[in-house]
């Protein structure tokens, strides 16, 4: 299985503007991300997904060009050996000292695109392991420890009068868990409690409850908020302060008996081992099209039950990314929910040629080899930037 093309595209796809909504990351027209193919010498393909944030739209234009930097370095490497060729991304040109003395010596680019990027092939490399052996990937992970998972609706943009009503909808489609938006989005603080104890009131005490303010608060706004909706018993509360400010994560999280949820935006093992040694997060969610790629997710997945935390993978993306998390959920005796966009997504639901399927709020363990999607040629072809 020798490598032999790696390409990227940039796929910049328009949300029709009655599935658009608007957050702190403005009204969001259009889906992007960075699509990944490798394909090795018997014509075998595999597909990858890279971010270049953490929301759904964005210029992707520099991150095909870190893919473009790495893909000679990969060409003629068996694409069977997914380890040695993470490690050679990360460590670069110092490799065979990495090798030599059992750690790593990382670029510079260590986080951001850079690992992203390395992200993106460290999918395809395992969409390719998977086809190979005609099986789905989790099964090359020890096969998937239950059936099924619960799915969580992930959405819930609307004002006080309205949340009701919105997470009713996601509700009466079958999710017994929905997430709702909070934080710089609502102006204040005091909104943003009376949309979650608004929601509260509608859903009734059964509906398990999640809030997301995208590290928008500082410490004071996030304890004022936690303090304001904790009769409201929320799941979690998800990424309440910027992800760099450690000291006032741990702050948040020594403030409330919430748990803590974090780590979207978070690049490889080590972030997501200060944020356990910060004492800062219940709830690790990992992006595998960020944080390194499924084989850096295993690692992370390893840390959240080493410490008996729970692990929920961020599965805002395509159906890449999507499947790759899904997953990982499966192969984890960590994890306990799934996350799955209710916002226009066209990348999930359009892209691929198998439909993502998830029924009355249930995703089943994945049975298609390798992550069981792959993208409509014609779809990359009209919407490739």
């Amino acid at each position: 299985m020798k490598i032999r093309d790696v390409r990227a595209r940039w796929v910049h796809c328009p949300i029709p503007t009655e599935q658009q909504h608007v957050s702190d990351f403005g009204r969001i027209t259009s889906f992007d991300a960075a699509i990944i193919s490798i394909e090795v010498d018997d014509g075998l393909v595999g597909w990858g997904e890279a971010k270049a944030g953490v929301g759904s739209a964005g210029p992707c234009r520099a991150l095909v060009a870190v893919v473009d930097e790495l893909a000679p370095e990969l060409v003629g490497r068996d694409a069977r050996r997914i380890t040695a060729i993470w490690d050679a991304m990360y460590s670069g040109t110092r490799a065979g000292y990495a090798l030599a003395r059992g750690r790593g010596f990382p670029v510079l680019g260590r986080r951001g695109l850079s690992m992203s990027a390395i992200s993106a092939i460290d999918m395809a490399l395992w969409d390719l392991a998977g086809k190979a052996h005609g099986v789905p990937v989790v099964d090359l992970w020890g096969g998937p420890r239950t059936d099924a998972l619960p799915a969580y609706a992930s959405g819930g943009w609307a004002d006080a009068e309205h949340i009701g009503p919105q997470l009713q909808g996601y509700v009466d489609a079958g999710f017994a868990a929905v997430k709702m938006r909070v934080g710089i989005m609502d102006g204040d603080v005091a909104t943003s409690v009376a949309r979650v104890v608004a929601a509260r009131a509608a859903l009734g005490p059964d509906i398990e409850l999640m809030a997301d303010a995208h590290g928008t608060y500082d410490a004071s706004e996030a304890m004022r908020f936690l303090a304001g909706v904790e009769h409201v018993e929320l799941r979690w509360f998800e990424e309440p302060v910027n992800a760099d400010d450690r000291a006032a994560a741990r702050r948040v999280r020594g403030s409330t008996r919430t748990p803590i949820a974090a780590g979207e935006s978070e690049s490889t093992r080590f972030d997501f081992r200060d944020l356990i040694g910060n004492e800062s997060v219940d709830v690790l969610q990992p992006d595998l099209a960020i944080c390194g790629g499924p084989t850096e997710a295993r690692r992370i997945a390893a840390l959240a039950e080493a410490h008996q935390l729970e692990l929920a993978p961020h599965c805002w993306g395509s159906a890449l990314s999507f499947s790759a998390g899904v997953s990982l959920a499966f192969a984890s005796s960590a994890a306990r929910i799934i996350e799955y966009s209710l916002g226009g997504n066209p990348l999930l639901h359009d892209m691929p040629e198998e439909r993502v399927v998830v029924e009355r709020g249930t995703v089943r363990a994945p049975t298609g080899p390798g992550w069981g999607v792959s993208p409509r040629a014609d779809f990359l072809d009209e919407y490739t930037r």
